[in-house]
């Protein structure tokens, strides 16, 4: 990491390097499972899903779809079509994200909130200076600004967004969507196979006291959230071979 990198302060702190490391080799161990080496699609899928269902319950949405007419509620279905705009990795959202990471910030939230408000504010962040300037920010450093490892980059745009809440509504489905991205395109979870979603919803309380901790910009509030952010990577791979295993009935590779 060269000096001048903004973030570089960040993975340097007590514990990040080595649960990033950790969350890192966990992921690569989900995709070395035989049931992901060609069926990887079919388990994407399952865990685009899972994921939604997990997103949707902490932004208070419900976790599967419910009564006869088989519809979903506004904010599960809103994370349903999140998940499946970037299921298994290679999508044009993808693409828009290396390209023009606030262009597909708007597109998730126009997808997560479709069902939340008008549809004049779909896409269009808050009209504060302040966080134009801070989503500018963010987007110089996810597209090159950073020579952070990837969990460590992915922890930071989640945690600056749930901190700035730039469009007011559905910012949480969004801001976990963006990590997800993250991890697709910097190749340490190319085809998405991860549900980290689902640590961070078992595990709520310590997520949103974590998120704060990050706001609070303090060293050992930062550290916790990065430290959490990594456990929950490590988890997702967990979940990840679970899926595999279930779809094989194979033991992961080792």
């Amino acid at each position: 990491m060269a000096a001048s990198d903004p973030l570089a302060p960040l993975a340097q702190l007590p514990g990040v390097a080595e649960a990033s490391e950790a969350a890192r080799a966990a992921i690569a161990r989900a995709h070395r499972h035989r049931a992901n080496l060609r069926g990887w699609p079919a388990t994407a899928a399952e865990a685009a899903v899972r994921a939604a269902r997990a997103s949707s319950v902490l932004d208070g949405g419900a976790l599967s779809i419910s009564g006869d007419d088989g519809e979903a509620e506004p904010v599960l279905a809103g994370a349903l079509r999140v998940a499946e705009a970037l299921e298994g990795g290679a999508t044009a959202l993808v693409g828009v994200w290396k390209r023009a990471p606030l262009q597909a910030m708007a597109r998730l939230h126009a997808l997560a909130a479709a069902e939340l408000t008008d549809s004049d504010a779909l896409g269009r962040p808050r009209p504060d200076p302040d966080v134009g300037r801070r989503l500018e920010l963010l987007g110089d450093i996810v597209t090159g600004g950073t020579g952070v490892p990837a969990p460590v980059l992915a922890a930071v745009a989640h945690g600056e967004l749930l901190t700035l809440a730039p469009f007011g509504v559905a910012d949480g489905v969004v801001a976990r969507a963006v990590s997800r991205l993250i991890t697709i395109t910097s190749g340490l979870d190319p085809h998405g196979l991860g549900v980290p979603e689902i640590y961070w919803m078992r595990e709520s309380g310590d997520y949103r006291a974590a998120a704060r901790g990050f706001a609070s910009g303090t060293p050992d509030g930062l550290a916790v959230w990065l430290i959490t952010s990594c456990r929950a990577f490590e988890d997702g791979a967990r979940e990840a071979l679970s899926i595999a295993e279930a779809s094989s009935g194979q033991s992961p590779a080792k």
